[in-house]
């Protein structure tokens, strides 16, 4: 694999960039202190600004790493963040990237997150090499699951009482798709 790091990618509607410390207060307001969009993450609703801002500062430091992928998502009318998404989880020996995101609810059912989560598909495969990529979700979230199946990627199981998020131990479903069965849009 050749990787490149997070650089910024562009859609139609989207720019996908890396965080900066002064997104802190538009990623605590549009989604990291929302109870609704935390519900099926690992991690709690944000106190309050003080923690985004420590949690990016964090980030920030890692972005000179060659295989670190961490975007947030801007909406390109709106020019701020209004979601993540990164890859959690690399494995160079069989070249496979596993993916996460999340998105403030407000931009829920506008087809924005399936064309993020496209696009950065598409980097991975074209440009880094990635051969697979895979994401998860708890299973009483599907809709979670449609994102991925609308962004080019297909059920392969569930793992029974695999998962745990702020909801507790659950069932969690694995999408995956391969370089051969990339289709652009």
């Amino acid at each position: 694999m050749d990787h490149k790091g997070t650089v910024t990618l562009e859609t139609e509607r989207l720019q996908l960039r890396r965080f900066t410390e002064e997104d802190a207060e538009s990623m605590y307001r549009n989604w990291a202190s929302d109870p609704e969009v935390t519900k099926y993450l690992t991690w709690p609703p944000h106190a309050d600004v003080n923690v985004t801002g420590q949690l990016l500062a964090g980030w920030g430091r890692r972005y000179e790493e060659k295989a670190y992928y961490n975007w947030a998502i801007v909406l390109k009318e709106l020019d701020e963040p209004i979601g993540n998404i990164s890859v959690l989880k690399l494995n160079d020996r069989t070249e496979a990237a596993y993916v996460g995101y999340c998105m403030g609810r407000q931009w829920w059912g506008r087809e924005i997150m399936p064309e993020a989560l496209h696009r950065v598909i598409a980097f991975l495969f074209c440009e880094v090499g990635v051969n697979r990529i895979a994401a998860c979700h708890d299973s009483d979230n599907p809709k979670s699951g449609r994102v991925m199946d609308k962004a080019g990627m297909k059920q392969e199981g569930v793992l029974r009482q695999e998962g745990i998020n702020s909801q507790g131990i659950c069932d969690i479903v694995w999408h995956g798709i391969l370089r051969r069965e990339f289709r652009t849009w």
